[in-house]
């Protein structure tokens, strides 16, 4: 479709239906996909198919940002201002949501998204699929492994006791607010939210469902 001038789209790409109905729910045109399956070609045509002339297209993760521009440049090539938000999980994607204002600058607010992004440390729990040498050591195969902006900082037993420990590790380093999305297991998100209230009471908490398909917890810290 030809583009509209003068009209703003978001594209962002969500891992899990739960994460999709996040975005969705604030008028985002979204892609979702296992990060391992996302389809440029198929990024390519949500872009095109907002009918947006400015879009901003947020990854939500770092392995889907080269792909993502690449889905960029073929969009410019159609006569889309196409900019990629680099965001490397949900929670800052969430987070440059927050802040957009369509009554800026397409330039300005640009800057503003991808300035709330940065400003959002991250930080998930995830199963280990197989041996491998971590900066925390060695993890095997079902270990709960707790990781800060890509890197693990935490191998444990169990979902909670990982949980609770990477919380307090990032906001030791302060923190005003922690948005929790919790996959399937909703009494994970339970145990660190009852957590979060005892040990950090002046911490505001936002707590969404990322469902099947996300991972166990996945934590962003403003």
């Amino acid at each position: 479709p030809a583009a509209a001038p003068g009209v703003r789209a978001v594209v962002a790409l969500a891992c899990s239906a739960g994460l999709a109905d996040l975005f969705a729910g604030e008028g985002v045109t979204v892609l979702t996909a296992p990060v391992d399956d996302v389809d440029e070609d198929a990024l390519l045509a949500a872009v095109l198919g907002t009918g947006a002339e400015q879009v901003v297209v947020l990854p939500n993760h770092p392995d889907v940002t080269a792909l993502a521009a690449r889905a960029a440049d073929r969009a410019r090539e159609e006569g889309r201002d196409v900019v990629v938000v680099p965001t490397r999980s949900a929670v800052q994607g969430l987070a440059a949501l927050a802040v957009t204002d369509p009554a800026r600058r397409f330039g300005d607010d640009v800057v503003a998204l991808a300035e709330a992004a940065a400003a959002t440390r991250w930080a998930e729990v995830t199963v280990a699929e197989q041996e491998a040498l971590t900066s925390a050591g060695r993890c095997h195969p079902g270990d709960v492994l707790g990781s800060a902006e890509g890197d693990v900082v935490v191998i444990g037993a169990d979902l909670a006791t990982v949980g609770r420990d990477l919380l307090d590790r990032l906001l030791s380093a302060g923190g005003e607010m922690a948005t929790l999305v919790v996959g399937e297991d909703r009494a994970l998100g339970d145990t660190v939210c009852a957590h979060l209230a005892a040990v950090h009471p002046t911490v505001e908490v936002v707590r969404y469902e990322g469902g099947a398909g996300a991972v166990p917890l996945l934590v962003g810290v403003e």
